[in-house]
C-alpha cells in the first residue's frame, strides 16, 4: 500500500511544481512588440534601448557554435544621469518570485536561419521610493540632491535593470549554424 502512494505522490509533486511555475513562465511583458527583422550573421545591431539606466544593448550572432550570440551594454550619452542601474543577470538571477517584472521580450531571428532566435528578457526591479512624483510619475533624481546624500554616505537605492538571453530553436548546420 505504501509503495502504491509513494509512486502516486511523485507525479503528483512534478506536475504540483509545474503548475506553481506556471504564472511565473506565463508573465506577460509589460511591452509588447513583434519580433525584430531576421539579423544576418556578424551584423550588430541595437536591442534595446533602456533610457533609465543611460544605455543600450547591441547583439549579434556570431559563427561559434558555443556562442551563437553575444549581447553587451554600451552608454548611451557621457552627460546622462541613471535613474536606474543595469545588473549582470547572472548575479540577480532575476525572476517574479524575487520581486522582478518582466519588462519586455525581444525576439531576434537570425537570418538564413529561421529556426534559431535570440530571445532577450529584460527584467526590472522597482524600488519603493518615498520621492515625489513629477507630472510623468516618474521619481527625478537631481544632481545636487544625489551629491548631498552621496557625501553624507546615505546613497539612495535605485530601480534595477537586467537583460537575460535564451536561444531558442535548432542550429541550422554549417559554420554559422
Amino acid at each position: 500500500m505504501s509503495m502504491t502512494l509513494m509512486s502516486l505522490r511523485a507525479p503528483c509533486t512534478g506536475l504540483c511544481l509545474a503548475l506553481a511555475c506556471l504564472p511565473v513562465l506565463a508573465q506577460a511583458p509589460e511591452i509588447r512588440r513583434e519580433p525584430y527583422p531576421p539579423q544576418a550573421v556578424g551584423s550588430a545591431h541595437t536591442i534595446r534601448i533602456i533610457p533609465e539606466t543611460c544605455a543600450y544593448l547591441r547583439g549579434m550572432f556570431t559563427t561559434d557554435p558555443a556562442v551563437p550570440y553575444r549581447y553587451g551594454a554600451s552608454k548611451t550619452a557621457g552627460r546622462c544621469q541613471p535613474r536606474a542601474r543595469l545588473v549582470d543577470p547572472a548575479k540577480a538571477m532575476p525572476s517574479a518570485a524575487k520581486g522582478w517584472i518582466l519588462n519586455d521580450e525581444v525576439r531576434i531571428p537570425q537570418a538564413g536561419c529561421p529556426s534559431r532566435t535570440a530571445v532577450i528578457r529584460i527584467w526590472r526591479k522597482p524600488i519603493d521610493t518615498k520621492a515625489p512624483l513629477d507630472g510623468r510619475g516618474q521619481a527625478r533624481i537631481y544632481l545636487q540632491d544625489a551629491k548631498q546624500q552621496a557625501q553624507s554616505g546615505a546613497v539612495a537605492k535605485l530601480p534595477e535593470y537586467a537583460a537575460v538571453l535564451e536561444m531558442v530553436g535548432q542550429g541550422c548546420g554549417g559554420a554559422a549554424g
